[in-house]
């Protein structure tokens, strides 16, 4: 272990960690924003700097390892006025915007400027220089006015989803994070996943689907798992109203952690869909009992001229309840096998379903009806 001193404590820390880690396994906190646990530290904020006895410079605590003997001041005078410093230069380059951002209330810049009691610099607040919602991305909303250069984005993308989608364009302060060679997401290989959103500190990245709906003490979180396939991956559903506004990465979850893909973290408007099945159908032959022959439906006077659609089909699907819907099948089932042999039947199983679940279909299929024809989307 390596004996350390951190404000005055002596503590012991493991070989290789940073002060950062070091400070928060005893308790000690450092403001950060560009650094995140997910991703490698790259210590381009400088909000987390320290003063370290004996050096010239302070120190960013995300990127600098200790070492024995170290003496660390986490909120002395320098570090405090330092950071100040810090968040002023990024606020005079921050559109004044708060009352109106989706990010107000989940902003760490925003926390870390009202901790620090920080304003706007009187030579700041130069105006916007990009526009808003700059890029045709269907889900991602790009707004680089509120973009403080983290760089998390580009180290979600590259680290996380493997698509090197963001990176840095220019230099000084014409500097700004681009998609590929500056041009729209999808065409830099986005996937749309959304991982670079859930990692903006600020309101530079957002979602589309629900901007301007809610702010984050409006909404409930709820948790739950991905309806979409096997992997499992848990994610927070925004519920406002009883409605379902939006999905939240889950900093905890234990598949995924704070990784989703398309369909998990946008795939929810599904759920208030208009036309959403919510109970089960049948042909309305089978419901009625009567024949399924479709020469049922020809109107027989050609001279009456009435559409076909106007017509009540035997093979309309009518809505019916579950045990009515459950008895037509098992019916059918039988008839079938007992009529052109267990072969006749076939069975897919689905990814979304439960491990036991589909063990279920697979002895339903095999021992009870006596077939093997019977699949499942996974094995593709």
């Amino acid at each position: 272990m390596v004996n350390i001193k951190i404000n005055g404590q002596p503590i012991q820390s493991e070989p290789g960690s940073t002060i950062l880690q070091a400070a928060k396994e005893h308790g000690v906190q450092i403001p950060t924003l560009c650094y995140h646990k997910d991703l490698n530290p790259t210590g381009n904020c400088r909000m987390c700097v320290v003063e370290v006895k004996g050096g010239r410079f302070l120190q960013a605590a995300c990127v600098t390892p200790v070492w024995e003997g170290m003496e660390i001041e986490t909120a002395s005078q320098k570090v405090m006025k330092d950071r100040k410093l810090t968040l002023e230069l990024m606020l005079a380059n921050h559109p004044q915007d708060c009352l109106i951002c989706d990010a107000a209330g989940e902003c760490e810049l925003q926390d870390l400027a009202y901790e620090y009691k920080v304003e706007v610099p009187a030579w700041g607040a130069k105006g916007t220089r990009y526009p808003a919602d700059g890029d045709p991305n269907p889900f991602i909303r790009v707004d680089m006015n509120k973009c403080i250069l983290c760089r998390r984005c580009e180290s979600a993308c590259a680290e996380i989803q493997v698509r090197d989608v963001w990176g840095v364009s220019k230099r000084g302060f014409s500097e700004v994070m681009v998609a590929g060679a500056g041009v729209p997401m999808l065409e830099a290989r986005c996937e749309s996943c959304g991982q670079c959103v859930a990692y903006c500190p600020t309101g530079a990245l957002s979602n589309k689907m629900n901007y301007g709906v809610a702010r984050a003490h409006q909404v409930k979180q709820v948790t739950t798992t991905c309806s979409y396939c096997g992997v499992g991956c848990q994610f927070d559903l925004l519920v406002k109203d009883n409605k379902v506004i939006g999905a939240q990465s889950n900093l905890n979850a234990p598949v995924n952690g704070m990784a989703l893909c398309v369909k998990g973290r946008y795939g929810y408007d599904y759920i208030h869909h208009p036309d959403r099945l919510v109970k089960p159908r049948v042909r309305r032959y089978l419901l009625e009992g009567k024949k399924s022959d479709i020469r049922d439906t020809i109107v027989e006077d050609q001279k009456s001229k009435v559409e076909l659609s106007n017509i009540e089909s035997p093979w309309d699907w009518v809505e019916t309840e579950w045990d009515k819907a459950l008895d037509i099948v098992a019916k059918k089932f039988a008839e079938t096998r007992a009529k052109f042999g267990a072969d006749a039947l076939g069975f897919l199983t689905s990814a979304k379903c439960l491990n036991e679940e589909n063990y279920l279909m697979n002895k339903l299929a095999r021992q009870v009806i006596g077939t093997n024809n019977i699949d499942h989307c996974a094995r593709l």
